[in-house]
């Protein structure tokens, strides 16, 4: 949306409606399968109504994963090389499980996108992620040189507190189905609690 102006409340009100529903529809269907039409539908305005705040089907995308990706970030950023370090991984995995239970959509919308190859947001993961990553590699590496918490790969720490705790949103369906009418996230929590604390307690 090209405007000089700063935008009224009802321009800001449709777009975040716009992008609501987007998140929605992405997260269903992904990028290849989403529409301009479906986006429409899902947010209750005209086709031509969403094109005057988003030019394309690629825009609302980008607008959402350029977000999305901060939001992500903000746990491992928070890990504090000065803080007692079991404690520091063990609340990391926290808020990463606490993301997959407040954002299911969010977590959806950036798997599919890393499954596609990441065409939207290679840039940032070279740089910004990678960057941040081995920022935090190197914190956890002299952690585990001074004896402070047990010495495993660091890289494949943060992949496995990826993997285990983003399970949770993007396998959803599969894990409701196994588990019943059980909440999953409220044994969750406790379980991998439990395993990083045996995995990194030194010997």
């Amino acid at each position: 949306m090209a405007q000089d102006r700063a935008p009224t409340r009802i321009q800001k009100k449709n777009r975040a409606t716009i992008l609501d529903a987007a998140l929605e529809v992405f997260a269903a269907h992904g990028f290849r399968g989403a529409t301009v039409d479906q986006i429409a539908a899902q947010a209750g305005l005209s086709k031509p109504n969403l094109l005057y705040y988003f030019p394309s089907k690629e825009a609302i995308h980008a607008a959402l994963l350029e977000g999305l990706l901060d939001t992500w970030l903000d746990p491992l950023r928070d890990l504090d090389a000065q803080g007692e370090p079991l404690e520091e991984i063990i609340a990391y995995v926290r808020r990463k499980l606490q993301m997959s239970r407040e954002f299911p959509r969010e977590s959806r919308l950036f798997a599919n996108e890393i499954v596609q190859g990441a065409p939207r947001i290679q840039d940032a993961l070279r740089h910004d992620l990678k960057i941040l990553v081995d920022e935090k590699v190197a914190v956890i590496e002299t952690w585990m040189a001074e004896g402070r918490i047990a010495r495993v790969h660091p890289y494949h720490l943060i992949f496995s507190i990826w993997s285990l705790t983003q399970h949770y949103a993007d396998f959803d369906v599969q894990v409701r189905a196994v588990m019943g009418p059980e909440d999953p996230f409220n044994s969750a929590p406790e379980f991998v609690e439990t395993l990083y604390r045996r995995l990194l307690s030194p010997a």
